[in-house]
């Protein structure tokens, strides 16, 4: 699976990821409505062969989605009704090559390591969940590391698909302890849908 070098300077999370600066050249993501997950606007992500719907209070701009790093192809966030500011992100993408069931487990939490030393560079991680899933249908391992941030903590909780649909669903929280933030993380989750099932 590709993820960013842990070495590469990244700004505040929350400043956004278009400040990284790499571009994607094709593919994306659109926004769209369906009869499924109860009208709720769906994420189509034709370069990752992922669809997913927005929880309540959640955006997605699929012209920012250009300006992200190579290893992401699509991004939708929650903002707080307090703040502008966003307090939870979730992120999209093909993982590159194909991840056999048996290597799930190691490289769902190699990647989830990887992101966070990426986003959180300054932060020692804690591994507070490791657990076989699925996403879309598909066989997958969920990974949680909750780290020091802000005086807080945050949460990075990634899931990798097995098999040759080689997805992953990256999801960023400012505050780990927020249950209705991470309640909506586990919504988006469900509601994934991969292959020719996605658009």
């Amino acid at each position: 699976m590709t993820t960013p070098s842990p070495k590469t300077p990244a700004p505040r999370l929350w400043a956004g990821l278009a400040a990284l600066g790499v571009t994607v050249a094709c593919g994306g993501a659109a926004l769209s409505w369906s009869g499924k997950d109860g009208d709720r606007p769906r994420v189509t992500d034709t370069r990752a062969g992922v669809s997913y719907a927005l929880p309540e209070g959640w955006s997605h701009d699929p012209a920012a989605d250009r300006e992200l790093i190579g290893a992401f192809s699509s991004r939708s966030s929650r903002a707080s009704g307090t703040t502008p500011a966003e307090d939870a992100t979730v992120l999209t993408g093909a993982a590159g090559r194909p991840v056999p069931s048996a290597q799930l487990r190691r490289t769902a939490e190699g990647a989830a390591r990887s992101n966070a030393a990426f986003f959180f560079p300054d932060a020692a991680p804690t591994l507070t969940e490791s657990r076989r899933t699925e996403l879309g249908g598909h066989p997958a391992h969920t990974v949680a590391l909750d780290v020091p941030h802000d005086g807080g903590t945050a949460r990075v909780e990634l899931t990798v698909v097995a098999g040759n649909h080689p997805a992953f669903l990256l999801a960023l929280a400012s505050d780990a302890d927020d249950t209705r933030v991470l309640a909506d993380v586990h919504a988006v989750e469900a509601s994934v849908a991969l292959g020719s099932t996605a658009s």
